[in-house]
């Protein structure tokens, strides 16, 4: 596969050149050795392409993940409780997550375990493979980036999409490069406020 098209989003990619230039240099090759003829496997049962064999997300997000951690790209985890206070939600938010429970407790609420999870982080890197619905794009970006940002966890994220081209020969819902690329743009200059790189990947 190729990287198509990228958009660096406050400097993502200018940061990732200048400070991280290995990390580009992994995720460059990662895309450059994914095969996707060999992930053409799904048979497509929908109405417009019945029959017809298509690029398999299943497929693709396995043979990135082999990929990555190939490349020692690991997952992280960062857990946290909740309430339904908004006062206890911010006196609480900055705390180890131990804390973050008595407080809560302490206050007479009753508190939630909840975490967020990136699939790939690397020297404060993290990356996200996007071959889900649409819907998850958005979540990746204003949530599990943003979070792990605001948290100083990482100090930017980086999105892999298929552009259009791939996309239409996957199954139905899957996001794509230029749609998430309009809907970054629409939100104006700063929002998200955490530097990204979208990458678009074609055949």
């Amino acid at each position: 596969m190729k990287i198509a098209e990228s958009y660096s989003h406050l400097n993502g990619l200018e940061y990732l050149l200048v400070h991280k230039p290995g990390l580009w240099d992994d995720v460059q090759s990662v895309v450059a050795e994914v095969d996707a003829e060999q992930c053409r496997t799904k048979v497509s049962k929908e109405v417009r392409t019945k029959g017809k064999m298509l690029y398999s997300p299943v497929a693709m997000n396995a043979a990135f993940e082999r990929l990555f951690r190939a490349r020692s790209w690991q997952e992280s985890r960062v857990t946290y409780w909740v309430t339904r206070s908004e006062r206890l939600i911010r006196q609480t938010l900055n705390l180890p997550a131990e804390e973050q429970k008595r407080e809560i407790e302490a206050a007479g609420e009753t508190p939630y375990f909840s975490y967020n999870q990136t699939d790939f982080i690397k020297d404060r890197v993290a990356t996200e493979v996007q071959f889900g619905k649409y819907a998850f794009v958005a979540y990746d970006l204003f949530v599990k980036h943003l979070a792990f940002y605001v948290g100083d966890h990482i100090d930017l994220g980086i999105e892999i999409l298929p552009v259009k081209s791939l996309q239409s020969q996957m199954s139905s819902g899957v996001p794509y490069y230029e749609g998430e690329l309009y809907n970054r743009v629409r939100q104006g200059r700063g929002v998200p406020a955490v530097p990204l790189v979208l990458v678009g990947i074609a055949c």
